[in-house]
């Protein structure tokens, strides 16, 4: 048998700059990569001899070696992922509870059951009221006892009319993100969520159907979607 011998090629030397953790598409989990940078040589003899130019980035697993553009990062990790949905619910439940649903027992429990499920098992109802009383405190809309108090189930007054300029902004940074990574059916959820815990102690409140589209809007939802949810959720 003859032997065809090499004598020149092209080969790619890599080079890793930093690693990290990602979403690997061939391994569908989390995994560790390698951020490497290629240089293309010349070889002559298999020995690298003249510099051809770079050959780009990539991103590489560590477990199965598939090398991936570096967009593969923007697609957070389960852990991330998982993250941003409790963080996404616990936000939409305390905007509907500044909204108004806060003075009702029924309201407040859906809320805490949705905390829950949502991976924060350990809320309670305590908890949640703490944070409503520093909300409405910020946003100068309380007008009872001062910041250091604590506040009763029956505590908010009806100057609790929205979610104010505080919880617009923990909206928009909770949902939009979470919005590029969830299908139409997942970002109707999550609105459903909010809509379950407005409609636990009756009928929407003027104050959290505005709350309600602010979620739906952040979620990339159109008009139309929102008020098919709602309506859908409350018949």
């Amino acid at each position: 048998m003859k032997l065809r011998l090499c004598i020149w090629g092209v080969r790619t030397a890599w080079h890793t700059e930093d690693d990290g953790e990602f979403f690997c598409p061939e391994c569908g989990g989390d995994r560790a990569y390698h951020r490497r940078t290629g240089t293309r040589r010349l070889t002559v003899l298999n020995v690298p001899v003249l510099r051809r130019g770079p050959a780009g980035t990539v991103i590489e697993c560590t477990a199965c070696h598939e090398q991936y553009a570096s967009d593969v990062l923007l697609r957070p990790t389960t852990t991330r992922f998982s993250a941003m949905l409790r963080d996404a619910v616990h936000t939409i439940a305390l905007a509907v509870l500044t909204a108004g649903g806060a003075t009702g027992r029924p309201a407040r429990e859906a809320a805490v059951g949705a905390v829950r499920s949502a991976g924060f098992s350990d809320c309670t109802e305590d908890q949640l009221l703490g944070l409503l009383a520093a909300i409405v405190a910020d946003e100068g809309r309380y007008s009872g006892p001062g910041a250091g108090s604590s506040l009763g189930p029956d505590s908010f007054a009806d100057e609790v009319d929205g979610c104010g300029s505080w919880l617009s902004i923990e909206l928009h940074e909770a949902l939009e993100p979470l919005a590029d990574h969830l299908d139409p059916l997942g970002r109707e959820r999550i609105l459903l969520q909010g809509a379950h815990i407005a409609l636990a102690d009756g009928p929407y409140l003027p104050a959290e159907r505005e709350v309600l589209e602010a979620v739906g809007r952040c979620l990339s939802l159109t008009l139309t979607d929102i008020d098919r949810l709602l309506e859908g959720a409350a018949a």
